[in-house]
């Protein structure tokens, strides 16, 4: 009788267990449908129309690979390789100018000082688009305020050029890197910096053989999450350079726009998933080095 009542008990708790278990996945429903709206349908419609063409003759449509091979000739490629160059190089600048900002700010004694850095940096890491060209352009433009009081043009200086957006993408892209770098920087043992000292290492030492090793995940995973960012930015290129620096994210809209040769309209989505396959090896690379750094950090 008591191993029946055992027995009983047992079915009883897993039967609980699983009623218990049902409200869980069905709160998951709406978060997993508006994921498939949002995300699948257009991720759908983006490869079906990157290997679709359409005859202008008959009309009629099918499948092939052309519109993936001409998204990586002509100006096209050159578009691609020059956000990619763009890109590589405003994260780099980005990433070593955040990481000595990040620095100062955690070995400041002012935590006022830190809070300020802190909320600047989460408000200008989200300022861009056409406010942000704008504000370049009426400070550094060519009839700008600056430009004007110092005479920038008279030493070559240009705004609409490839240095120009490269400045303009940091003013974001320094902040983000502040961001993303001061956790790591807090979770540096005061220990560490201690033992090497009490065993002779100089600062620089200290940080070539202790600190940057740690850091290393988390400079790595900064860097490939601000190369991101600049590849996907498309508003701020749009309104301050337009065609003038060719760029991957302005020949999609060009495409889109109708600027294309006859029977080349789904080039656009071609170059869509080209990005996204760029994107795509960016957080491939980003989220084992940020999982690595956690565990460094958190040991």
């Amino acid at each position: 009788m008591t191993a029946t009542l055992t027995r009983a008990d047992v079915a009883s708790a897993a039967s609980q267990k699983r009623r218990r278990r049902a409200p869980g996945w069905l709160a998951v429903v709406p978060l997993l449908a508006f994921t498939a709206v949002a995300f699948g349908l257009p991720a759908v419609a983006m490869l079906n129309g990157a290997f679709t063409v359409k005859d202008p003759s008959s009309g009629v449509s099918s499948y092939t690979a052309s519109n993936l091979s001409d998204s990586l000739q002509g100006p096209y490629l050159t578009a691609l390789v020059g956000s990619v160059k763009l890109s590589a190089l405003s994260a780099l600048i980005a990433a070593v100018l955040g990481l000595l900002l990040a620095q100062a700010v955690v070995s400041s004694r002012s935590r006022a000082l830190r809070e300020a850095v802190l909320t600047a940096s989460g408000v200008l890491a989200n300022f861009g688009g056409v406010p942000l060209a704008f504000a370049f352009v009426a400070t550094l433009g060519n009839a700008g305020v600056l430009t004007t009081h110092l005479h920038l043009t008279d030493h070559g200086w240009n705004l609409y050029s490839f240095w120009g957006l490269v400045l303009v993408y940091l003013y974001f892209l320094i902040p983000l890197m502040v961001l993303t770098i001061t956790p790591a920087l807090d979770g540096l043992r005061t220990q560490w910096r201690e033992a090497a000292r009490n065993n002779g290492a100089t600062g620089v030492q200290y940080w070539r053989f202790v600190a940057l090793p740690v850091l290393a995940p988390s400079l790595l995973g900064g860097l490939v999450l601000l190369f991101g960012s600049a590849f996907a930015a498309y508003a701020t290129a749009a309104a301050m350079v337009g065609s003038a620096v060719p760029l991957v994210t302005l020949q999609i809209a060009d495409a889109i726009s109708g600027n294309v040769l006859v029977g080349q309209e789904n080039v656009a989505l071609a170059l869509s998933l080209d990005m996204v396959l760029v994107a795509g090896l960016v957080m491939a690379v980003y989220l084992p080095l940020q999982r690595r750094s956690a565990r460094w950090l958190d040991a």
